[in-house]
């Protein structure tokens, strides 16, 4: 259980904490939010500030709303192909991701609202579960292991001493893995320490969004980018979080319609401020976790750093993510993967569902919608009898 008594109110309810190890887990979600990050900046040249801005804010309502380290990531499947297709010059633009944050919002808060998010979510039994979850895990390992091959002495040395202080609650092991990976940029990349040097903070405030969106960007964004995002944010945002929440936090725990209504609100949040589609993910509580965050805090805390950089020094993003090596961010990522898929181990003894528990965990290492709807479609089939094996 990862919460420790005193973090316990005599009514029962999880209080927020702001220590070290709060500290520490609060950056153990960086090996998914950097590099989406670095890809609507670099890609889309989006404006930080919008970006940044959005994260923070919402980071902070979960954390003080849900008082456990719910996470606020970006939409994977939306990142992906805003990246992918502006890189092929096909016209997707900024405004049209802000349009699909807008679309997401709607679309999400209505199924939380109207309670269609949970019983969709009670169609999908804990089989299936198990896989998505176990999948996903995989999935954040292997990609962490192609991030860590970009320098494999750094990243096999930042793994094993990150493995070894793990246990320890006196030394947070993500502190430790951030500064050496600090030092490690500084070493390695000559121009660093001069830009960083240059930095210095400016104030900007945020502008809406809302002006320069037109119902062309709306309707773009919802068919390039929303909709093709809706069966892995049921999986992955809506499904595998709550059973993940409610696995580690049983005192604090959360329903499927909570879930869908905080992701359609926090994305109206993002579009109207210019930032991009969100999402809460098994996987980012999986890093806070393995990290050392037991509260809400932790995510406040990352919420309030990402504020400021928005506010002061959105014009300097580019320069303070390169202290951030990709094989460090790696490390973070396969240790998420492994914390998350260690919780999608509970098996069921009937064969007919492990098969569908590993079937589905095969096709959420690649796409975690269709992992979902053949994770039904088989569940149906062995209840049925329909399966031979």
């Amino acid at each position: 259980m990862p919460s420790a008594p005193e973090d316990v109110t005599a009514t029962g309810a999880i209080r927020n904490r702001f220590d070290r190890m709060e500290v520490a887990g609060a950056f153990g979600d960086l090996g998914t939010l950097i590099p989406f990050v670095i890809a609507y900046l670099g890609v889309l040249k989006m404006d930080p500030l919008g970006v940044l801005l959005s994260f923070g804010i919402a980071m902070i309502a979960c954390g003080v709303h849900y008082r456990t380290p719910i996470p606020v990531q970006p939409m994977k499947a939306v990142g992906a192909i805003a990246a992918t297709q502006a890189a092929q010059s096909i016209t997707l633009t900024s405004a049209m991701v802000h349009g699909a944050s807008l679309v997401t919002g709607v679309i999400w808060l209505l199924l939380g609202l109207t309670g269609a998010a949970r019983r969709v979510a009670s169609l999908v039994k804990r089989p299936i579960v198990m896989g998505i979850v176990l999948g996903l895990g995989f999935g954040f390992m292997i990609e962490g292991a192609r991030m860590m091959a970009s320098n494999w002495w750094v990243g096999g040395a930042a793994l094993l001493g990150t493995a070894l202080l793990m246990s320890n609650r006196v030394v947070p092991a993500m502190l430790v893995l951030l500064v050496a990976g600090a030092i490690y940029g500084l070493l390695s990349d000559a121009t660093l320490w001069s830009a960083l040097q240059a930095v210095r903070p400016q104030l900007r405030w945020p502008e809406l969004a809302l002006s320069s969106i037109s119902l062309d960007d709306l309707l773009m964004g919802a068919v390039f980018l929303a909709l093709p995002q809706v069966p892995l944010t049921l999986g992955n945002a809506i499904i595998a979080i709550t059973e993940e929440n409610n696995r580690l936090f049983p005192q604090r725990r959360v329903n499927e319609g909570q879930m869908a209504v905080s992701t359609g609100l926090m994305n109206l949040l993002s579009g109207g401020l210019g930032g991009v589609p969100m999402c809460h993910g098994a996987g980012g509580m999986a890093g806070h976790v393995r990290f050392g965050a037991r509260t809400g805090g932790a995510v406040v805390i990352l919420g309030v750093v990402l504020i400021v950089t928005a506010l002061f020094f959105s014009g300097s993003v580019g320069t303070l993510l390169r202290l951030f090596p990709t094989s460090i961010l790696g490390v973070i990522l396969f240790l998420t993967g492994a914390q998350l898929a260690l919780g999608g181990c509970d098996i069921s003894r009937d064969k007919g569902e492990r098969f569908v528990t590993v079937v589905t965990a095969a096709l959420a290492v690649w796409n975690v919608g269709i992992a979902f709807v053949v994770g039904v479609a088989a569940y149906a089939l062995a209840k049925r009898g329909l399966l031979r094996l």
